[in-house]
């Protein structure tokens, strides 16, 4: 099945920001490191592997630094917004800080430590139906706090409540104990809070680097490639690669759509296009038309359409017209939300 127009515009947005942000950022030299003599001190023994590959060192450092830059934008926001918008799911963060602590019983609090004990000491393997057996409990033991736990994608309807903590592909050495005890509190407190409805929670991981093709993977042995994955996690509690895309958006091939839709927009000639795109078509609409189908800008086509119309009822009035007059992207790459609500509500 094809995704949605409308899911499609918002998944373009997140590529659009993304590629604003990172190209504000990308190192045309290494003037902003200068100084990192221990790194280049490092780099010293691997001269000879590094020669005909790398030229400039301090340049191939500062991009080194961009490439976490743009790690750290696709794990914690691209990957989480797209999720987001296939779901129809949100963030949430059962935290002292945010939407506060949630409880859960004595009972189930030591039943996840013993859990966790027993697997940290391989005495037990991970199954999520014997574990659920001692999480989703009721009875008369005091209630005491869980811990803090967030939830990257929280997706609740009438029967049930998914939550999906989105991974990188290489977690820390050792995250997976800490993960499996956020997870167990997280189900408890869940199912404490909301009793009527089902609950799952599991990880996802956006792709699989042992795959040697993009949207396939082979979770044996990716979860193997992970250090304590299989000793605290059974395969079912994880989603990867296309299994996650699809269960998100409940469509097949949608890690193929959300891929063919960044390499249309993510292209040599895009900052040409952005800059087309974001100055009203330089006078040239039926470009501007081209850019704006090529990446799923609906909304946009949609006020050009009516563009006749918009002149009508702005006309006399200054405020809108100033609106009208903004730009539809800001300088981060961020889509005019406010401008084109206030346009459309015009000729709706």
């Amino acid at each position: 099945m094809i995704l949605r127009d409308d899911i499609k515009e918002k998944i373009s947005i997140e590529v659009i920001k993304t590629l604003v942000t990172r190209f504000d950022n990308f190192p045309e030299d290494a003037k902003n490191n200068r100084n990192a003599p221990f790194h280049e001190a490092f780099l010293k023994a691997f001269a000879e592997k590094l020669k005909n590959r790398v030229s400039d060192i301090p340049f191939f450092l500062s991009l080194s630094s961009w490439m976490q830059g743009l790690n750290t934008t696709l794990g914690q926001t691209f990957f989480e917004n797209v999720a987001h918008h296939l779901s129809q799911g949100e963030k949430r963060e059962y935290t002292s800080k945010k939407l506060g602590n949630l409880q859960i019983l004595k009972t189930q609090k030591d039943n996840v430590n013993n859990i966790i004990t027993n697997l940290s000491n391989s005495s037990n393997q991970p199954s999520m139906e014997n574990e659920n057996k001692l999480l989703f409990i009721n009875d008369n033991t005091r209630p005491v706090n869980a811990i803090d736990f967030s939830v990257d994608v929280f997706i609740e309807d009438n029967e049930g409540i998914v939550a999906i903590e989105l991974k990188s592909v290489k977690p820390n050495s050792g995250e997976m104990r800490g993960e499996k005890q956020k997870i167990l509190e997280g189900k408890a407190a869940l199912y404490k809070k909301f009793p009527e409805k089902e609950i799952n929670f599991c990880i996802g991981f956006p792709f699989d680097p042992t795959s040697n093709q993009d949207t396939t993977y082979d979770k044996t042995r990716f979860l193997n490639s992970i250090i304590n994955m299989t000793k605290y996690f059974a395969p079912n509690e994880t989603l990867v690669a296309s299994e996650l895309w699809d269960f998100l958006s409940g469509e097949p091939n949608t890690m193929e759509q959300i891929l063919e839709i960044i390499n249309i927009i993510s292209t040599t000639k895009f900052l040409e296009k952005y800059q087309v795109l974001n100055n009203n078509g330089l006078g040239n609409k039926n470009k501007y038309m081209e850019i704006l189908r090529e990446w799923n800008l609906y909304s946009e086509i949609e006020l050009i359409n009516n563009d006749n119309l918009l002149i009508e009822k702005i006309r006399t009035n200054k405020s809108l017209i100033r609106i009208y007059n903004q730009k539809p992207f800001n300088n981060k790459g961020v889509y005019n939300v406010d401008r084109y609500n206030h346009l459309i509500n015009l000729i709706r």
